[in-house]
């Protein structure tokens, strides 16, 4: 079945070649133009597609949108061994990219090179699709291009992460290394953090260690990008979750911080409140819930403010130090935490108040609902070992006879760890290894001035600890 797939595909991607041959024939012989007529009747009357199907393979790609070139390409690859050059999933993609009927010449180039390249995987294909797209149909447009040529379903193949993580050896995260407490380098030059610490969790629960993780530092313009493409498993970079990102990046696991959009100005400005910024000129790193929430502000009190971009929390910090902006605006957290790294941290002010409501957390590609339930599972267990008080130091190593504390570790009954593919230990390996929620917040974002207590990253209300910050919104599913 599998190898008539195949086939099929790569006759198709043929048919649509011989569409853009005849759209740009300099350099070929009529004897070829012959052959490619042939393979097009012989596919259609073989019902490998219908004629409407061929009528729309000549229409589109006879619109010029590929060079001679690139139709060599094309041909060279889909006429190459199934087995070598070329895989299923990347001639259905070279096809969507030649019938899309929606693409520039270059954009089409820019998917055949994907599709052509030989080595390139499905992810890598994916991601080159994205970029190929962008700017010419909608990501939602871009994924059911996908779905229908790779037969996947929410926009992307279906794949197996977990196994492919456990064939790696290692958690691929995108993460931050450059903002202190949620994502930095340490003394020794390695990326720490509480959102690093969060993917050290997962890489625990599927490979049982915390050390086997990679990290890639991600910038905000290509955080999407990264999630598009499926290159990388997880990731957790001061990330909000929004309903556009829930449906373009991919699933959002549970909020692991509640955050809230501030500004930051030099002392010596005199302002108390962000209603004051009338006239100031504001830095912002570009490509983010901040951007969009700074104009939001501006447009709702009317108010003159000059915005000035920055590709990075860095280069926007930096900006503001070297007075090219009155004042500076990101999540408060990343405020405290860059005011943190200023030589002079006490010149300047964070204004109270916020202008957003900013939940972050872990986000995950789609294509894997179970890897997706293995991830919110993994931070359901760091909430609920705080809330059941058990931390790195304390877990047990037999039954504790507290049927809730002993689903948690294992001991009895479950929650789905079997289907997942986890051990039915696995929240004992987890807590051990990296803490429960308290003691990594604690270990990160507690020394920057973050306190938990009577803010919204204190656990529910009626958590069943005793000595924890409660009456926030710090909260999982069940586990049972």
């Amino acid at each position: 079945m599998l190898k008539n797939k195949v086939y099929t595909a790569l006759t198709a991607a043929l048919i649509g070649a011989l569409a853009l041959l005849a759209a740009c024939s300099s350099g070929f012989s009529q004897e070829e133009v012959d052959a490619m007529v042939d393979m097009e009747v012989a596919a259609a009357t073989a019902n490998m597609i219908t004629e409407a199907e061929a009528d729309t393979l000549v229409e589109n790609a006879t619109a010029n949108m590929m060079t001679e070139s690139q139709a060599n390409a094309m041909v060279a690859a889909a006429t190459a061994n199934p087995g070598g050059m070329m895989t299923e999933a990347q001639a259905n993609a070279m096809v969507a990219a030649a019938t899309a009927g929606m693409m520039t010449e270059a954009q089409a180039g820019a998917m055949v090179e994907s599709a052509t390249a030989g080595m390139v995987t499905v992810t890598e294909a994916n991601a080159r699709v994205a970029s190929a797209t962008a700017g010419m149909i909608t990501v939602s447009e871009a994924n059911a291009m996908v779905a229908a040529a790779m037969g996947g379903q929410g926009g992307m193949m279906s794949v197996d992460r977990a196994n492919t993580v456990k064939t790696r050896g290692a958690v691929v995260c995108a993460g931050n290394n450059g903002l202190a407490g949620f994502g930095f380098l340490d003394d020794s030059g390695n990326v720490v953090g509480f959102d690093i610490d969060l993917c050290r969790a997962v890489a625990v629960a599927v490979l049982g260690d915390a050390n086997a993780v990679e990290i890639r530092p991600t910038t905000a313009a290509e955080r999407g990008p990264a999630m598009w493409s499926g290159e990388v498993d997880i990731m957790s970079r001061n990330t909000t979750w929004t309903s556009s990102r829930d449906i373009a990046w991919g699933n959002f696991a549970p909020t692991m911080f509640y955050d809230g959009q501030g500004f930051m100005v030099p002392k010596s400005l005199g302002v108390t409140s962000h209603m004051e910024l009338g006239g100031a000129a504001v830095c912002v790193q570009q490509g983010t819930t901040t951007e969009l929430n700074l104009q939001d502000f501006i447009n709702q009190n009317n108010m003159d403010v000059e915005i000035i971009t920055f590709p990075d929390n860095i280069s926007a910090s930096s900006g503001y130090l070297q007075g090219m902006c009155d004042a500076l605006t990101t999540d408060r957290s990343g405020l405290v935490a860059t005011r943190a790294g200023f030589d002079n941290p006490d010149d300047h002010v964070i204004l109270p108040g916020t202008i957003s409501e900013e939940p972050l957390g872990p986000v995950v590609p789609h294509s894997d609902e179970t890897w997706y339930d293995i991830v919110k599972t993994v931070m359901a267990i760091l909430i609920y070992a705080e809330a059941y008080e058990i931390d790195s130091m304390n877990v047990p190593s037999s039954a504790t006879g507290d049927s809730a504390i002993d689903r948690l570790l294992g001991f009895a009954g479950g929650y789905g760890q079997e289907e997942l593919g986890l051990s039915e230990p696995v929240a004992q390996d987890i807590i051990r290894a990296v803490g429960n929620y308290g003691e990594i917040y604690d270990r990160h974002l507690t020394p920057l001035g973050l306190t938990r207590e009577g803010s919204r990253n204190a656990l529910w209300l009626s958590a069943p600890c005793l000595n924890c910050p409660k009456g926030g919104q710090v909260y999982a599913a069940p586990l049972r």
